[in-house]
């Protein structure tokens, strides 16, 4: 997920990405716990999207 695409949605847009980015974020922590995850990477790539969504709603909002 790229910051210029995510610049063009709006505020509802943005607060439901980041609702499905916490949810996968969720799945996969649970996935991890439960020893069915072989692809570590997508935590640390989920938590980056996360950090994009919210900066970008921070700067939409002010």
């Amino acid at each position: 997920m790229q910051a210029k695409e995510l610049k063009s949605k709006d505020l509802a847009e943005l607060q439901e990405e980041l609702n499905k980015l916490l949810q996968k974020q969720f799945d996969l922590r649970m996935a991890r716990g439960n020893g069915q995850l072989t692809k570590i990477h997508l935590l640390r790539e989920v938590r980056r999207d996360i950090a994009r969504v919210r900066t970008v709603m921070n700067q939409v909002k002010g």
